[in-house]
């Protein structure tokens, strides 16, 4: 996972199983950079007045994730309705904004690509939320 992987290792209020976590803080952050990215590539499109849901649904999108991403991370005294409820808000967002990507898809890779960042993020805040249900967090 990289420096948060080793973060979350060395962190003293690590959970016992931070995989889920660090899944799910790579997934937000990986999602929030490409929501951006293929918002920027709607704007860039001739027909940009058609993609202009898509393009504010993938900036949602992307402030929703890498929020999400910061407030997780925060393992010293963490309000568990606080978190709960900001995972709960990014799945939503990211089965908003792929379902939004994939109506474009056909006509523009970026927003399959989109599209697909948004699912594997939607299911790893699922994860780390039923994780968390379970006492694994």
């Amino acid at each position: 996972m990289g420096n948060i992987g080793a973060i979350f290792a060395t962190h003293p209020q690590r959970p016992p199983d931070p995989s889920l976590l660090e899944a799910c803080v790579a997934a937000c952050y990986d999602c929030g950079g490409v929501c951006a990215a293929c918002s920027d590539a709607c704007l860039g499109e001739a027909h940009v007045a058609d993609l202009g849901c898509c393009i504010r649904t993938c900036l949602d999108c992307s402030d929703i994730c890498l929020t999400t991403a910061r407030i997780v991370s925060r393992l010293t005294e963490p309000s568990p309705m606080l978190v709960e409820v900001q995972l709960t808000s990014c799945a939503e967002a990211c089965l908003i904004c792929a379902a939004e990507c994939e109506r474009h898809a056909a006509m523009h890779e970026h927003c399959r690509i989109c599209a697909e960042a948004c699912r594997e993020c939607e299911q790893a805040c699922r994860a780390l939320l039923h994780g968390a249900e379970a006492g694994q967090q």
